[in-house]
């Protein structure tokens, strides 16, 4: 595999992207772009970016703070994460750089490009879907923060398919902001699904998280369906793009 990290550019932040893809496959693949959590881009967001190379893809960890900016406690990642809740314009900015940056690769196929996030990388990649870029066919939220954008929506009917892998008793997003979510999708007119598990609550996918008390913990059972809605959700996207390149997804009938 190889594993390279590039250097791109938000205006006059520098960011470092984490690129893998198999250098035995010829041609251009499709692209799986990995938006970190609040921490910042980590071996975590880098794994699964080697992960889709794996797959035969080419995976991208996206960085939102900028080189070698990282947090390291709770107060730190809030902090990092803070401005970029509050200036949605700003992150829809950021992480576009970073679809600029990965479609214009040699080995990138500029029309198939996905992206999957968690937590705050949640929130990053479901805008990315509202606004409706060119070349982004499909996002996975997990665990994500699901709160919409005050940024003036993209196309109608949104083109950008959603899957959102979410805990029922996730203590950041309430119920009733999962029902938000699902009138605004709805509303949009997106292809969009919707995992909920029962009795899992944040973070559930990270083997490293154990804080019940905080409403997070790791379960290997809620990672596992995730993986493998996810994995089907990106073949079906990248299949079906590559089928016809004029498809425009619709809600089901």
């Amino acid at each position: 595999m190889h594993t390279e990290f590039i250097d791109y550019s938000d205006g006059e932040a520098t960011l470092e992207g984490f690129l893998a893809y198999d250098p035995t496959k010829s041609g251009p693949r499709p692209v799986v772009i990995v938006s970190h959590a609040w921490g910042g881009q980590d071996d975590f967001s880098r794994r699964f970016a080697e992960r889709f190379a794996e797959h035969g893809y080419l995976g991208f960890a996206l960085d939102m703070y900028g080189k070698g900016v990282r947090g390291s406690s709770p107060e730190e990642n809030a902090k990092l994460m803070e401005p970029f809740v509050k200036d949605r314009a700003l992150l829809l900015r950021r992480i576009a750089s970073a679809v600029h940056t990965v479609k214009n690769y040699d080995r990138a196929d500029r029309h198939r490009i996905a992206a999957i996030g968690f937590c705050f990388g949640g929130m990053c990649v479901l805008d990315l879907a509202r606004a409706g870029l060119d070349g982004v066919v499909g996002v996975v939220s997990i665990h994500g923060l699901l709160g919409p954008t005050s940024v003036k929506p993209g196309p109608r009917p949104m083109r950008t398919r959603v899957l959102a892998c979410h805990g029922y008793n996730d203590p950041m997003v309430q119920p009733d902001a999962v029902d938000a979510f699902a009138r605004e999708m709805t509303d949009a007119g997106a292809d969009w699904t919707m995992m909920m598990f029962g009795h899992r609550g944040h973070a559930f996918t990270h083997p490293e998280v154990n804080n019940p008390q905080g409403g997070m913990r790791y379960c290997e059972r809620a990672e596992g369906r995730t993986l493998a809605a996810m994995d089907h959700f990106l073949k079906e996207c990248f299949a079906d793009r590559q089928v016809d390149m004029g498809v425009v997804p619709r809600p089901w009938k």
